[in-house]
């Protein structure tokens, strides 16, 4: 089993893509570095929607941000986030294809 600081660092990121704005910007950010200005025209959410959640994903390490100048390009921390997110797209895909097999056969 792993340590009990472990369980609940993952519970936290768990939690943080349990907001679906949150998860538009991490699938946006699978594209590439972005800033929050294209951010919240790619997700449709406010700028400030788009800073604050960006705040909260960059405490536990989920997003980085690379300033250059007056600006902030924010990406996703490392490969195991852009793993965890096409993990979880295939599985949700997957379930999907099976709801509509089930749903066929009928």
């Amino acid at each position: 089993m792993p340590e009990e600081s472990d369980v609940t660092d993952l519970a936290v990121i768990f939690g943080l893509l349990s907001d679906p704005g949150r998860v538009r910007i991490l699938i946006a950010l699978l594209e590439g570095e972005m800033c929050v200005c294209d951010l919240a025209a790619t997700t449709g959410l406010s700028e400030s929607g788009v800073s604050h959640a960006l705040r909260l994903l960059r405490g536990p390490r989920v997003v980085q941000v690379r300033r250059a100048g007056r600006m902030a390009y924010y990406s996703l921390a490392d490969a195991h986030v852009r793993m965890l997110l096409d993990l979880g797209l295939t599985h949700v895909g997957h379930a999907g294809q099976e709801r509509l097999k089930a749903v066929s056969t009928q």
